[in-house]
């Protein structure tokens, strides 16, 4: 559905996006993720046709995306991380208005405001003004806004920054269902679980190339860490943490206040070394947990930064 090569963007002297290459195909729901400054935000201009860009090519729905491509622009929706809705319409005249930018027949136009409205579950505030709504709800409008027309692409950037567990959830539970209606979802997001719930791909972008592609299974292979052991209440000596890292598979022994993390290249009986190891030198300690790989541990051995910051 999207095709992106060598796509080079500058803001000056600052190269914002190097060489950039990425596919999304049809019904996916795929994760763009990079921290602050990785080129997404710029990406997303660039497919749009919002932003110029210096070299490279764009194909969205199997043709050249342009400035002028308004055919191709009817079947997207974009759901920006800023809440862009008008706070003198209701809620029901907002969707009404987004809505009647792509859809002109009247009685199609009505239904499908119904059916965001009910989508979003929104009934009972149809008349209510968006500065009356809680964030959650205020998100929701926002999302209802943007796909009402039903996109056959819908492009949400952090659609539940700042909202509550449920509508949250909520969200998530939507996006699915947008996604099983026939909708392809371009998805970025700075919560790793909202990630491993809903995303069929991953590409991780950072100084504006793309660093790593797949599923999360697939990525999680690609990183070295394939345990990560965490020991609480524990005192250590600074010759004991540098014998821990000589135990077979650890990589990588963290210490700091009385908290002790211990990443291994391995996943099968790390745990067991570690417990002799501390039982052999009668070291004392709280509680214990071993984490297998997470996309978080994936970013973070990839980057070399975490992506909340």
């Amino acid at each position: 559905m999207i095709k992106i090569e060598n796509l080079v963007k500058r803001y000056g002297d600052l190269l914002a996006l190097d060489h950039l290459n990425l596919e999304i195909q049809e019904g996916e729901i795929f994760g763009l993720l990079g921290p602050n400054g990785s080129g997404k935000s710029t990406a997303i201009g660039c497919m749009l046709a919002l932003l110029k860009y210096d070299k490279g090519s764009i194909e969205i729905f199997g043709k050249e995306m342009t400035p002028d491509s308004y055919e191709a622009k009817r079947q997207i929706g974009v759901i920006f991380q800023n809440v862009a809705v008008f706070e003198e319409l209701t809620v029901y005249e907002n969707i009404d208005y987004f809505c009647g930018l792509y859809i002109k027949d009247k009685e199609m136009k009505k239904q499908y405001v119904k059916e965001a409205i009910e989508f979003v579950g929104l009934e009972s505030f149809q008349k209510i003004r968006p500065k009356k709504l809680s964030g959650g709800l205020l998100r929701r409008l926002n999302i209802a806004c943007g796909i009402a027309h039903k996109p056959k692409l819908i492009i949400m950037d952090e659609p539940t920054v700042a909202v509550d567990p449920q509508s949250r959830n909520k969200i998530l539970e939507g996006i699915q269902e947008l996604n099983r209606q026939g909708s392809t979802i371009i998805y970025t997001t700075h919560y790793m679980e909202e990630v491993e719930q809903i995303c069929n791909r991953i590409a991780i972008i950072d100084h504006g190339r793309s660093i790593a592609v797949g599923t999360k299974e697939e990525l999680k292979k690609m990183i070295k860490t394939g345990e990560t052991i965490t020991i609480e209440g524990i005192q250590l000596k600074e010759s004991q943490i540098s014998e821990i890292k000589e135990i077979r598979h650890v990589f990588q022994a963290e210490y700091e206040d009385e908290k002790l993390i211990v990443r291994c290249s391995g996943t099968k009986h790390n745990l067991v070394r570690i417990l002799n190891y501390m039982q052999e030198n009668e070291i004392s300690f709280g509680q214990v947990f071993s984490q297998l790989p997470t996309l978080n541990d994936v970013f973070l051995e990839i980057t070399g930064k975490q992506l909340r910051d």
